[in-house]
């Protein structure tokens, strides 16, 4: 196991950030939906005729928006939802005056992703051309489709860095749903290390039949809108969304903005898709995350809960929670509003966390009612306002894959 760090980390400014969800594009669309508590799931309309009957969180404009024709040889949902979350927030000025400081060598590129363009790898081989019986010639993905890069994990990294011109490092990170929490840690690593000056973090992902009938396969699609550690709770609600923000050294003598302050991994290596039963992976993330920002537990205002709605994380994450927090702590899963977006949870939710620290609008629980016994009273359910100092942001993915993320001002 490695040893918890021994002292804080270097803080990183946060220039901008941003995501779109099904609650709408950009920060105050998303901001609207918490404060008001409207929900941006609805019942599924993705998919053939054969679409399961549940709940998902769509953003809707993707069908109308292609890539402009420049970037066309990325083509598909996934980039197209990236292209759309990029254009918000003021995200690519701030690009643009990183580049301006460090040149574009000294800005790393970091995406987390799940499933990345596989939406469009199931086209392609519902649509498989064919030779004629005796041609002898193999089938292949039609010609709109015969694109390499669009087929690989690798597509959402390639994809924004050329939608970007950056240059620095590029990699992408795909550890499922904590995905997009850990490229904050990768960042902060490569930044530390000399390797960049800047990042450029994010995630996406969106909807596709590998998702929605693999998570239904293993009987944790709710056929309800989620409701996240509610005593009644059945499953999850899948979503799809993409985010970004920017992060920098600190200027010397900066005394305003938002940070980074610390982060933690772990992982449970206890089972392929269950987390450890006692919430021992998740501890130590948030331990971790605690120790590099310089902070005690009693310091944060605000947690993010993973909190997908169903049976079993739920109660062990509160199990986890309740074993570190005193009962002050105001904590909350989101994913009443957004679903469950996947490999963008970490990005989605650190955005949350961010508004939070710059409005002090803490959210609670979404579409949950009667407080599930087994899990402690840090776990809300109704939105809260007050100033904070620190916001945290759990990412739990399969395999016991877990990330814990600190933010701070300035």
């Amino acid at each position: 196991m490695q040893p918890s760090p021994s002292s804080p980390m270097p803080a990183l400014a946060i220039r901008a950030y941003t995501a779109t969800t099904a609650l709408g594009r950009g920060r105050d669309a998303l901001s609207e939906a918490l404060r008001s508590r409207r929900s941006g799931l609805r019942r599924n309309d993705f998919g053939g005729e054969e679409r399961l009957d549940c709940w998902i969180g769509r953003v809707d404009g993707l069908e109308q928006s292609p890539l402009p024709s420049a970037l066309s040889d990325w083509e598909c949902r996934n980039n197209r939802l990236a292209w759309m979350s990029l254009q918000q927030d003021g995200l690519q000025e701030a690009v643009a005056e990183a580049i301006a400081r460090h040149g574009a060598d000294r800005v790393a590129v970091v995406m987390g992703t799940s499933t990345s363009s596989i939406g469009a790898t199931e086209e392609a081989y519902t649509r498989l051309s064919d030779g004629g019986e005796n041609s002898g010639e193999a089938r292949r993905f039609p010609a709109d489709l015969a694109r390499p890069i669009i087929h690989t994990p690798h597509s959402l990294g390639d994809f924004v860095r050329h939608a970007t011109g950056l240059r620095g490092p590029c990699i992408t990170v795909a550890t499922a749903c904590s995905s997009s929490a850990k490229v904050f840690a990768q960042a902060a690593r490569l930044i530390q290390a000399g390797l960049a000056d800047a990042a450029l973090v994010g995630g996406v992902d969106t909807l596709c039949g590998s998702v929605l009938f693999g998570f239904n396969a293993l009987q944790l699609v709710s056929p309800e809108p989620c409701r996240p550690f509610d005593a009644n709770r059945v499953g999850l609600s899948l979503g799809e969304a993409g985010g970004f923000a920017v992060l920098e050294r600190l200027a010397g003598g900066e005394t305003e903005g938002l940070q980074l302050r610390g982060y933690g991994e772990s992982s449970d290596a206890h089972h392929m898709s269950a987390p450890h039963p006692e919430g021992l992976g998740a501890q130590l993330a948030m331990r971790d995350a605690l120790a590099r920002a310089g902070i005690d537990a009693s310091e944060v205002g605000y947690l993010n809960l993973h909190g997908t709605a169903t049976p079993a994380n739920d109660s062990i994450e509160a199990l986890a929670v309740a074993g570190m927090f005193s009962d002050s702590l105001h904590a909350g899963s989101t994913k009443g509003w957004t679903g469950h977006t996947l490999g963008a949870a970490g990005i989605v939710e650190s955005v949350i966390a961010l508004l939070a620290l710059e409005n002090g609008l803490l959210p609670g629980t979404l579409n949950s009612a009667t407080p599930d016994p087994a899990c402690g009273p840090q776990i809300r359910f109704d939105n809260a306002q007050r100033d904070i100092g620190f916001a945290m942001n759990n990412s739990f993915g399969f395999g016991g894959n877990n990330a814990c993320l600190v933010f701070g001002r300035a």
